[in-house]
């Protein structure tokens, strides 16, 4: 074996970077003979106006040019600096999969896919792609279980995906050691395509539409106008442009700095290595489907009569181009390489050559050592970005060649029309803050480029770069007292050790060590008085002449009184749900507006693009950092705040949705009478330095009441036993509001002609082909999670949206989206868990009232159900 090793190792050069040709380094499949092309070009600029700039032309960029332009919108320009394909495009493996653990990124490689299969029909460029179907490889139990989850999620996406057992695993890979294969995850449509041959089609479909592309032409500088347009600075002249579009690979750290971005990317050192012709390989009547081995962490598929395979190292192998983060990307640096380091990968070699025994007698040709973008959770980011009016970005695409064809048709589709065609707030680039150092981002980048194939877990915590900065006033309090959560650079607590609790974080599929626990912080809430800090979610204040006007234009609900609170929406134009915040008028014309801690960026950029584009007067702060919250809830939460407040608290006083401004053991608070556990309960909004006094104070007069603490994970289980919808789950872009069982919130005979409202309306008056249900399941150890395909005679007909166990039912519980005439009360259904489908009823909502509802039935002398 290490003979065999010794001969793989391909004699060493000099030189960092190495200025190789694409032509010398590019493997050479069959859509080769494209990569050694170079198109000789005349730089101009041929326009000094134009719609859209996109600054980068690797495959994404052009991409997005092909699209918007065959979508019609023809004055659409391409900037290179260099030439097309420069960057990480050229020396990409080129792999593409349906296959994704995210739930709409599946939509992104299906369209992608798609695309490349009839590319070359309709350019006239050949693409080299190849689909002999892809293999994941299990050889671990906890693999199996995985792969079970993962097609629990695929019933209901229309690409083909199976779970095959080892002799289906040997008949369509025989060159593999099946002595650890326990099963395999195949996708036949998966495969292969030469990434310069794609991104030459793409861009002859670009021009053939009418899009230019102009290269070499390096973006100087980016200045923004007061109208919201831009002047782009290259050295042949200025362009003038309604929206930019950044692109830009590595490079895109450099274009964002031009505007006082500092976009979180970070490139790091790929390695891939290709193999001479191996006779078992030539041998072979049909092309062998790529395979991913999970443990072993590489990727290896058919290159002509040999193999090409390319592994991920572990965070602490793994390099990052620390100096580009730094200084910026060297210029000149182009279709040039690093130099390869085989000692990284050594072990991932050997653990290849187990598994494909044929490996061990060939010889390596070719090993790429090339630059790849990696954000901080691996996922690229898309759209546009908050705070600089018309500067989007597609960037970090560690992936890019099977994200460019349905990202490109993506920003297309929502540049066009104005929203998203489908929701992907995963790939949100405001998911990001200030709060993404640096450190933070070269922390991430090389946990999740080592994490490559870990096993995803529902519930995953990753803990590299944490805590960040942006920890709330409590977190040196609890942090030792609980197991915490990420939430958008939060730490919040997910819940609670006591003595005898299993402590840490133990990913599982089934029920794990926090599942007891979560009970006992249940019943607290429902028995006795708990307290949990909220201070993660997304906080802003809107005030001025045009305050109320521009809300009445923004909600679907009414614009709450002075005083008084409410649910609201934001809507897109179509009438997706875009987001959820809670209104609160504090005074005369100013509001608080709170969201989930996810969606802050998310949600204030679609607040700030309204205000410009209708002029409303009005000042949007973000208190997001500056103020903590803390939730008590439970019945005994009046009887301990009013401990500490002359404030009458009372029922008649303090009444469900209303908001005052009030001192509790001195320290001023804003407090709105509101819970998502459904129980009574305040929300208590105050400067963040006085979290600890204030949090210390409700502990101290909650003694008597037996008060305690409860995290994230028991108030999921409160809300959805309260029958309460999450965003993100239950609703988002990809959903309406009455089919999500909103109507209440949405007030579709207010004056104001609310931004969605027309498409509502139309909504309505055609009739809802599906509805949100809820379900209890009869389930063993497992509980739904959201996402899970649900069944009825034996077809898969919808899907969940978020799910848990209830405590009170001790039963399974989950909402769910199924057609219409399946939605009733008391149908029978199934929902599939690890691979398994168990029996689920539609019930009436919710399990359990709400502590204002009860109220309501107690004053009827009616008895409330629990």
């Amino acid at each position: 074996l290490r003979g065999a090793l010794r001969r793989l190792r391909p004699p060493r050069r000099g030189g960092w970077p190495e200025p190789l040709s694409a032509a010398a380094l590019r493997p050479l499949g069959s859509g080769a003979g494209a990569q050694g092309r170079k198109e000789t070009r005349s730089p101009s600029l041929e326009k000094d106006n134009a719609d859209t700039v996109i600054i980068g032309g690797g495959c994404v960029g052009v991409s997005l040019a092909y699209h918007l332009a065959k979508a019609g919108l023809k004055d659409v320009v391409v900037l290179e600096k260099s030439e097309l394909t420069a960057g990480s495009t050229w020396h990409a493996a080129g792999l593409t999969t349906y296959f994704h653990p995210g739930i709409n990124l599946k939509k992104i490689h299906s369209y992608s896919i798609k695309l490349y299969e009839k590319l070359e029909e309709e350019t006239g460029q050949a693409v080299g792609f190849h689909q002999p179907g892809s293999i994941r490889i299990a050889s671990t139990p906890t693999r199996v279980d995985e792969f079970k989850y993962q097609m629990t999620r695929a019933g209901w996406h229309p690409t083909e995906q199976y779970l095959i057992t080892p002799e289906k695993v040997q008949e369509l890979f025989p060159l593999l050691n099946m002595d650890t294969v326990l099963a395999g995850l195949y996708n036949p449509g998966d495969g292969h395509i030469d990434p310069y041959s794609l991104t030459m089609a793409l861009a002859a479909g670009a021009r053939k539409y009418g899009a230019q592309i102009n290269y070499p032409v390096q973006v100087t500088n980016l200045n923004s106008r007061s109208d919201g347009t831009w002047e782009v600075e290259t050295p042949l002249g200025i362009i003038r442009a309604k929206r930019v579009v950044n692109t830009a690979g590595f490079w895109a750290r450099d274009i964002g700095k031009m505007i006082g971005l500092q976009h979180p990317l970070v490139p790091v050192h790929h390695q891939y290595v290709v193999t001479s012709t191996i006779p078992e390989v030539k041998a072979l009547k049909t092309e062998l489907p790529v395979i991913r081995d999970l443990e072993g962490s590489y990727y290896l598929r058919q290159e002509r009569d040999g193999l090409l395979f390319g592994p991920y190292e572990s965070e602490e192998k793994m390099k990052l181009q620390d100096s580009w983060v730094a200084n910026g990307v060297p210029p000149g640096f182009g279709k040039e390489l690093f130099e390869s380091d085989l000692d990284r990968i050594m072990e991932h070699i050997e653990a290849a050559m187990e598994m494909v025994p044929v490996l061990k007698k060939a010889d390596i040709v070719n090993t790429i050592a090339g630059p790849i973008t990696y954000s901080p959770d691996i996922l690229p980011m898309v759209g546009p970005h908050q705070g600089v009016r018309n500067y989007w970005v597609a960037i970090g695409f560690g992936y890019g060649i099977i994200h460019a064809g349905g990202i490109g048709k993506y920003l297309s589709d929502w540049i066009l029309d104005g929203e998203p065609p489908f929701d992907l707030i995963e790939l949100d680039p405001n998911r990001y803050g200030k709060w993404t150092t640096t450190e933070y981002t070269a922390a991430k980048a090389r946990e999740s480029y080592g994490f490559n194939n870990i096993v995803g877990y529902p519930k995953e915590e990753r803990f590299a770069g944490r805590p960040t900065e942006r920890t709330s006033g409590l977190f040196d309090l609890l942090k030792s007292k609980c197991s915490m959560g990420f939430h958008a650079g939060w730490e919040q607590p997910h819940w609670f050790y006591k003595p005898g609790d299993e402590t840490g974080y133990k990913p599982s599929f089934r029920r794990t060590n926090w599942f007891d626990p979560v009970g006992r912080e249940y019943k607290q809430v429902m028995g006795n008085v708990g307290v949990i800090d909220l201070s993660p979610f997304g906080k802003f204040k809107v005030k001025g002449t045009d305050s109320v006007k521009l809300l009445d234009h923004l909600f679907a609900n009414v614009v709450p009184k002075v005083g008084s609170t409410n649910i609201s929406h934001m809507l897109t134009p179509r009438g997706k749900v875009y987001a959820e915040l809670t209104v609160s008028q504090l005074y005369p014309g100013e509001f608080m507006l709170v969201t989930g801690s996810g969606s802050e960026l998310h949600d204030l950029r679609w607040i700030e693009e309204n205000v410009m584009r209708g002029r409303y007067k009005v000042e949007i702060e973000n208190m997001t950092d500056e103020m903590g919250v803390l939730g008590v809830a439970g019945p005994y939460a009046r009887q301990v705040l009013q401990k500490l407040t002359d404030e009458d608290l009372s029922d008649g006083s303090f009444k469900f949705l209303q908001s005052k401004h009030l001192k509790l053991s001195d320290i001023a608070v804003t407090a709105i009478r509101i819970s998502y556990t459904g129980e009574l309960g305040w929300e208590l909004y105050h400067r963040k330095e006085d979290s600890i006094a204030l949090y210390n104070a409700i502990m101290e007069a909650g003694q008597k009441e037996g008060i305690d603490n409860f995290g994230t994970y028991a108030l999921n289980a409160l809300r959805l036993e309260k029958g309460f919808r999450a965003w993100g789950a239950e609703m988002n872009c990809d959903t309406n509001p009455l089919e999500a069982g909103l109507e209440y919130f949405v007030k579709l005979n207010k004056p104001a002609d609310f931004t969605g409202k027309q498409a509502l309306k139309q909504i309505k008056e055609k009739g809802l082909k599906r509805r949100l249900v809820y379900l209890t399941l009869e389930t063993d150890n497992v509980d739904p999670e959201g996402n899970e395909s649900v069944w009825h005679n034996g077809k898969v007909i919808g899907n969940t949206t978020s799910g848990s166990f209830s405590y009170s039912a001790k039963q399974s519980l989950a909402f769910a989206y199924v057609p219409t005439e399946l939605s009733k009360v008391g149908q029978k259904l199934e929902v599939e868990l690890l691979g398994k489908n168990y029996p689920a009823t539609i019930i009436q909502e919710p399990l359990v009232l709400t502590e204002p509802a009860r109220m309501r039935l107690q004053k009827k002398g009616e008895r409330p159900k629990i």
